[in-house]
C-alpha cells in the first residue's frame, strides 16, 4: 500500500477513535486495510 492511502486510512481510524496512535504505529499494512474495511465499508448484508 502506498504512504498515501496508508495515511488516509490511518487518519479515517483515529478520526473515528477505534485505535491511538500508539496502536496503529505497530499495526501492519495488512491489519489497517483490514479494520477500514471493518469499520468503513459498507456491504449489501450490513442492511439485510
Amino acid at each position: 500500500m502506498s504512504q498515501l492511502a496508508r495515511d488516509s486510512k490511518v487518519k479515517q481510524l483515529l478520526d473515528k477513535q477505534k485505535f491511538n496512535e500508539k496502536e496503529i504505529a505497530k499495526m501492519t499494512d495488512s491489519q489497517i486495510e483490514y479494520y477500514h474495511w471493518l469499520y468503513f465499508v459498507d456491504s449489501c448484508y450490513d442492511y439485510m
